[in-house]
């Protein structure tokens, strides 16, 4: 295996030595390594937090777990249908986009360490998947962008990560009336585009319209949207 380049080419030196990986922030910001050595240097900063960031969030997801009434309520309810959500199938990962989250039926939830969205939301918002998968059948298989924008409306819906306040102080999004369905229909719309088997984002939100009235009058298993 051949050797990483060293600061003679790059201006980024690859050391754990305090004193050379602050001469390495040093040369970062003030614009003195060359475009490979700017993304050794934040290939090699994340790397470090990696495992902090990491630690933080599976604290939290123990916390959640134990303490939160909405995510002791989903599991609840998925354990009801037969499901086993635990620490083991709840993981921490850090990714490399900002995604905040992702559900698998045979593997478990995957929560992003780096995630822009509170854990709890998130938590939340791969918990109602697992439900609809379990209760509903959703087809995750076959990637039906019918059932996937049901359950991407009812799972914004349901989560708590389109309320108010969420949407007024880190969303700027400051429409008062309607509020919370355009914050679903927008949310959604953005996840269905992201599918594979999906052409773009007018299709995704043809697709979201189509469903929208029965998906999001369906709160189960709350018996009203969570606030």
């Amino acid at each position: 295996m051949s050797e990483p380049p060293n600061s003679q080419d790059t201006g980024y030196t690859f050391t754990d030595d305090p004193w050379i990986r602050w001469r390495n922030t040093f040369r970062y910001v003030t614009g003195q390594l060359t475009e490979e050595g700017n993304r050794q240097y934040r290939k090699g900063r994340n790397d470090r937090y990696a495992a902090a960031d990491c630690k933080s969030c599976e604290d939290q997801r123990d916390y959640l777990l134990q303490y939160s009434p909405i995510v002791r309520f989903m599991h609840q309810k998925i354990n009801d249908l037969g499901g086993d959500l635990h620490k083991g199938n709840i993981r921490c990962m850090r990714c490399n986009d900002a995604q905040g989250g992702g559900l698998h039926p045979d593997y478990g939830i995957m929560l992003c360490a780096s995630r822009p969205e509170p854990l709890e939301d998130t938590l939340t918002h791969e918990m109602v998947h697992a439900y609809d998968y379990l209760r509903f059948k959703v087809d995750f298989e076959t990637h039906d962008l019918r059932h996937a924008a049901c359950t991407e409306i009812r799972a914004s819906s349901l989560s708590g990560e389109c309320r108010f306040w969420r949407e007024f102080w880190h969303r700027a999004q400051w429409k008062v009336t309607y509020q919370h369905q355009e914050c679903v229909k927008r949310r959604a719309t953005l996840s269905v585009a992201a599918r594979p088997n999906c052409k773009d984002d007018v299709e995704a939100a043809k697709v979201v319209n189509e469903v929208w009235d029965s998906c999001f009058a369906d709160t189960r298993p709350f018996d009203e949207i969570y606030k």
